[in-house]
């Protein structure tokens, strides 16, 4: 039976990091006396790397500015993250069983997303779930989404074929990956871009809840 790839994003897929995004982003916007975007800019642009999440809220910005808010991002969030009583961003309901009736099912399951390497393993290991991974591909290494790089090096280390391989995302930039990498496409409804975007993008389905996730990936890897 040939090996199969369950490719999940991060943010607004497995975790509910929009607060701590959007509360980064506006302190950072804050320290370098900057305007900051609405809420709904900054969870729309979330799942791209952060310099090109940074270029898309500020298209009239120079290089100079967007470097500057880059690393005032980067102060912020871990600011945030490591302050006295800090929790993880939270799991949305249902994930750790989804991924535990997938292993039953005999998945490899991977990560790609446009968190740090380092803020991935912090939040998957403090949920317990690190070892559940056989590959976690970053934006530190590859090209920002929609690019499908991240895809591709996660099938090549997980030994799998695109034919077997379904990304599962809440964001067109997942869809459009995946498309490119000639994987499946499945988009999750629970995240921060609405169902109607992800099928624009290309999703082949579009799962209701995670429980609904193991069936519709064995439709996708069927049809």
């Amino acid at each position: 039976m040939p090996l199969k790839l369950a490719l999940f994003d991060c943010d607004g897929t497995l975790a509910d990091s929009q607060y701590a995004i959007v509360a980064g982003m506006r302190d950072a916007f804050a320290a370098c006396s900057l305007p900051a975007p609405d809420a709904a800019a900054i969870c729309g642009a979330i799942g791209l790397s952060l310099p090109r999440f940074i270029a898309t809220l500020t298209p009239s910005a120079d290089e100079a500015q967007r470097s500057a808010l880059v690393d005032a991002y980067r102060d912020a969030y871990f600011t945030h993250r490591t302050a006295a009583g800090a929790a993880p961003e939270p799991l949305f309901g249902g994930i750790t069983a989804c991924l535990d009736v997938l292993t039953s099912q005999g998945w490899q399951l991977g990560v790609a997303t446009g968190k740090s390497q380092r803020g991935l393993i912090r939040l998957l290991d403090a949920h317990g779930i690190l070892d559940r991974f056989v590959t976690l591909q970053t934006a530190d290494n590859h090209p920002s989404k929609p690019d499908p790089a991240m895809a591709l090096a996660a099938m090549a280390q997980a030994v799998v074929d695109p034919a077997h391989t379904v990304v599962i995302g809440d964001t067109g930039y997942d869809m459009m990956m995946a498309r490119g990498a000639g994987a499946h496409a499945l988009g999750v409804a629970w995240g921060y871009h609405p169902p109607a975007e992800l099928s624009a993008a290309g999703a082949h389905a579009i799962a209701q809840a995670p429980d609904a996730i193991p069936d519709a990936l064995a439709r996708l890897i069927a049809s």
